[in-house]
């Protein structure tokens, strides 16, 4: 991309890049004499710059993200551009604002008497002129920032401050030149070629600049921070109460400019008016007037002139809200505040004021549209939008309305009399217009209904393993006698209880725990003989058994080796007769009634005759239901050694047993997770971190069914509570889950068996799922990915469970607390207020909010949000942590 080392002494050579190539390669950036400074190393230099460049960046990323919202904005649906606009919109306003606190910044800096202000400023200019980072695009989203602080410093006769304005006005004539010069590119393409070939070479040249921006942004995450995943589209049909303009007459349109008066282009709008001799409507900012006391005393600003001489004049001057809030989200007295308040200011102006409103963004609700039907108002609205809030280039706004009407043939068109480049397309698309027949007219519509319904919910029952009883033998043995002594054993075991009788809902006097000293090989057996065999199991039943210890092999006269698992009292001389032989598991499993008995080993042997995986059909359940499973996992063979050094305490086998069965073992997505997926995700995911090979296979006698475990819905709202892993499981899982990433997902997964060959798994295909399953099971990849600080990750699983679900407060609340956790308090608020819009009483969300806000400085949202919160959980978790931030506010 080409680069322009100084706007004020290097412009010829920008404007020859800008025709050659115009953001083409990155790389090939222009020549320099001296490389100046990135706004990071600028502020480093400069702490006093610093507040202003943080700024400057906070506005180039609010331009980045309109132009990536807009840049397709031909192959958007209308729903998507409706949203893309309002969104964008938003990001204008937003900009805006921030260009307001940037003028503050330039006030304070200017009133001060440090010799350095003006060598700040000066570091403010060069990397607006020239830093490295920036494309020659990004610079114009600095022209009014510049020419605000070219006003500011004019007022100041001494030679610093001379200089820079010379400086300063330089900087806004190179980027007047970078407009015009795109004008004349376009004007003189459209001369040669065909329309439509135009507009490709122009925008081919625009491209690069984009593919630049979507390496960083992307529409659906700037959607996603402004609280927008699913958009609903509305009809767009006039009504009484409200009007588009899609029924106005053939080949009649209506002008109509948003959020002024300003003080320069609101006159020069009305100048080219009166030169075509057409009509317009101005739809004013309540706040630009003036304002109303709380005991209705109105108080008007210099500003409210400019509108009284529209209204004299004869121009229809409407209510825009009193602070261009977005007013779908705002209720009651606050959004009766916003309308009200506005109208009252405009009839203080004129009387002759018309009855109408526009809502800023398009936003509204049945409460507004209600509140405006209360107050005699109509709500303006338009079908087409001229984007000039959006695009800094005339020309293109000039083709993008002639497009949408030659489209459209009739409407209402947007524009904003708040900036130049309104004032420099309207010529132009006057003049087209007039010459293509079309009339200009007021308003006038009909009835209109606010919004086609939601979609109801889904509610399609998700599909049971069909178990009547879950049984558990879970063993664990760290403090051997005679074998070398374990760490990790007993702590895997008491796990792997705990996710029995925790997740899965296993009845805990029906899971029998041996540790250590417990764990004798008649306790063993006993457990198996007394409380499983024979009837003391059910037909429909289950039964999951795991060991954590030593295991040993031993080869027989016949060649053939026989595994061994090894009770805490086995004595290594002896172990053929005082360990627990695989021959005796086979026999316990034969003998139990149970549908499906799993054993999982955490121990190293081999000796197991091993038959065929399970099914793969797609009427698994069904068939599962028919047939017993007798199946077992073991952690490796026989000339390894478990590794007993994994996270959180636990060896790394267990550890990626326990992540499959928290869901990562749902290999197919359908919410189960049976004996093969169990397999298939941890042999190849052990082996992947460790020296292990786990094995896998069917006892004899089983029939070819599966063992399953039913993933249960997450009921977890984030919250500052919520435990997250610790680096060393993080870093083992990343590792885990790059193998997994490395793997064909569709292909047959290849694990050991036994007796030393290998056996191919076929993970049994998903039954159909409901929307309302898919988005569980996103929300509840959101929360593993959460656990795991993949936060960026998180959030677009959690925006996935919201597409599918748009009323799941669950994800909602989910989504805010992932961007609180980054830093990121506004989109935070914006989700957790979209929670509380869902479910108004779930307290976790009104404390979430409240820790939202406090930390984004709005102290008065905080203690309603944590008031809110102690009313609805005096004694609840987070009732502590909300008294003392109240008190610290």
């Amino acid at each position: 991309m080409p680069r322009a080392p100084s706007f004020r002494l290097f412009l010829p050579s920008l404007l020859l890049t800008l025709l050659v190539a115009g953001c083409g390669d990155k790389d090939a950036q222009a020549p320099a004499a001296v490389t100046q400074p990135s706004a990071q190393a600028a502020a480093a230099a400069d702490p006093a710059a610093a507040p202003l460049l943080g700024a400057l960046q906070k506005q180039l990323d609010g331009y980045r993200r309109i132009i990536v919202l807009l840049a397709d904005e031909e192959q958007q649906s209308a729903a998507d551009r409706t949203t893309s606009t309002r969104i964008g919109q938003q990001l204008f306003h937003d900009g805006l604002e921030q260009r307001g606190a940037i003028a503050t910044q330039f006030d304070t800096l200017l009133r001060g008497t440090s010799p350095q202000r003006f060598a700040t400023l000066g570091t403010v200019l060069d990397y607006i002129e020239s830093a490295p980072e920036l494309f020659d695009a990004d610079r114009l989203a600095f022209r009014e920032v510049l020419r605000d602080l070219h006003e500011r410093i004019g007022a100041d006769s001494s030679l610093p401050a001379v200089k820079l304005h010379q400086r300063i006005g330089e900087d806004l004539e190179a980027l007047d030149e970078i407009e015009r010069n795109y004008n004349q590119e376009l004007t003189r393409i459209f001369s040669r070629f065909e329309r439509t070939r135009a507009i490709d070479l122009k925008r081919e040249k625009w491209d690069d600049y984009i593919a630049h921006l979507h390496k960083d942004y992307s529409r659906e995450a700037i959607l996603r921070d402004y609280g927008v995943i699913e958009p609903y589209p509305m009809s767009m049909k006039d009504s009484d109460r409200e009007i588009f303009g899609r029924d106005l007459p053939p080949k009649t349109v209506v002008l109509t400019f948003d959020d002024g008066p300003h003080k320069a282009y609101t006159d020069e709008v009305v100048a080219i008016l009166k030169r075509y001799d057409v009509p317009g409507v101005f739809f004013e900012v309540g706040r630009n007037l003036g304002k109303v006391d709380t005991d209705g005393k109105v108080s008007l600003g210099p500003m409210a002139k400019i509108s009284r001489n529209l209204m004299e004049e004869g121009y229809a001057v409407g209510n825009h809200s009193l602070t261009h809030a977005q007013l779908s989200r705002t209720t009651g007295d606050a959004l009766r505040q916003q309308v009200l308040d506005t109208d009252t200011l405009l009839k203080d102006v004129d009387s002759k004021r018309a009855p109408l409103f526009r809502f800023p963004y398009g936003a509204r609700n049945a409460e507004g549209l209600q509140l405006l039907n209360e107050a005699g108002l109509k709500s303006i609205m338009w079908n087409i939008d001229s984007m000039d809030w959006a695009d800094p280039v005339p020309e293109s706004i000039v083709q993008r309305v002639l497009d949408q009407v030659n489209k459209e043939q009739r409407g209402i068109i947007l524009f904003h009399d708040i900036h130049d480049r309104a004032v420099k397309a309207l010529p132009q698309i006057l003049d087209r217009l007039i010459a293509d027949g079309y009339q200009f007219a007021g308003w006038n519509g009909r009835d209109f209904s606010v919004a086609r319904p939601r979609k109801g919910s889904d509610r399609d029952a998700t599909v049971t393993t069909g178990y009547e009883k879950s049984w558990a033998i879970v063993v664990g043995i760290d403090n051997y006698a005679k074998w070398p002594k374990l760490e990790y054993a007993s702590h895997d075991a008491q796990a792997v209880a705990d996710k029995l009788t925790g997740q899965f809902g296993f009845p805990s006097s029906q899971v029998i725990v041996l540790k250590n000293e417990q764990a004798t090989r008649n306790n063993i057996l006993a457990a198996f003989h007394d409380r499983l065999s024979d009837d003391r199991t059910g037909r429909n039943d289950r039964v999951f058994v795991f060991f954590a210890g030593h295991g040993a092999t031993r080869q027989l006269a016949s060649g053939r080796d026989l595994g061994y698992i090894i009770p805490v009292d086995s004595d290594p001389k002896e172990f053929a007769t005082d360990a627990i032989a695989m021959t005796d598991i086979q026999n316990i499993a034969e003998s139990m009634q149970a549908k499906h008995v799993m054993f999982v080993m955490d121990a190293c042997y081999s000796g197991l005759g091993l038959t065929r995986g399970g099914p793969s059909s797609s009427s698994f359940l069904r068939e599962n239901a028919r047939r017993s499973a007798r199946q077992m996992l073991t952690a490796g063979g026989a000339d390894q050694q478990v590794a007993d050094a994994g996270p959180n305490g636990h060896s790394v086998f267990t550890w990626v047993l326990l992540q499959a069965l928290a869901g990562k073992g749902d290999l197919n997505g359908d919410g189960l997770i049976t004996g093969t997926e169990l397999a298939a995700y941890v042999a190849p995911a052990v082996s992947a971190v460790s020296q292990q090979t786990p094995a896998f296979g069917s006892l004899p006698g089983s029939q070819g069914g599966e063992f399953v475990f039913q993933v249960p819905d997450s009921q977890e709202y984030l919250n500052a509570d919520t435990r997250q892993l610790t680096a060393d499981a993080i870093a083992l899982n990343n590792k885990v889950d790059a193998a997994q990433d490395a793997k064909n997902s569709e292909a047959p997964v290849t694990v050991a068996d036994l007796q030393g060959g290998k056996a191919k798994l076929v993970v049994p295909t998903a039954g159909p799922a409901s929307d309302r399953q898919r988005s569980q099971q996103a929300n509840d990849r959101g929360l593993q990915l959460y656990r795991e600080k993949r936060y960026d990750e998180a959030a677009v699983q959690f925006a996935e469970a919201l597409k599918l679900r748009p009323d799941f407060a669950q994800a909602a609340n989910n989504l805010g607390f992932v961007y609180y956790r980054q830093q990121r308090y506004a989109e935070a608020a914006r989700w957790l207020e979209n929670t509380l819009k869902i479910d108004p009483s779930r307290a976790v969300a009104h404390l979430n909010l409240g820790d939202a806000y406090f930390h984004a400085g709005d102290k008065a949202k905080a203690k309603q949000a944590y008031t809110t919160y102690l009313a609805l959980q005096p004694q609840g978790s987070g009732a502590a942590q909300a008294r003392a931030q109240l008190e610290k506010l």
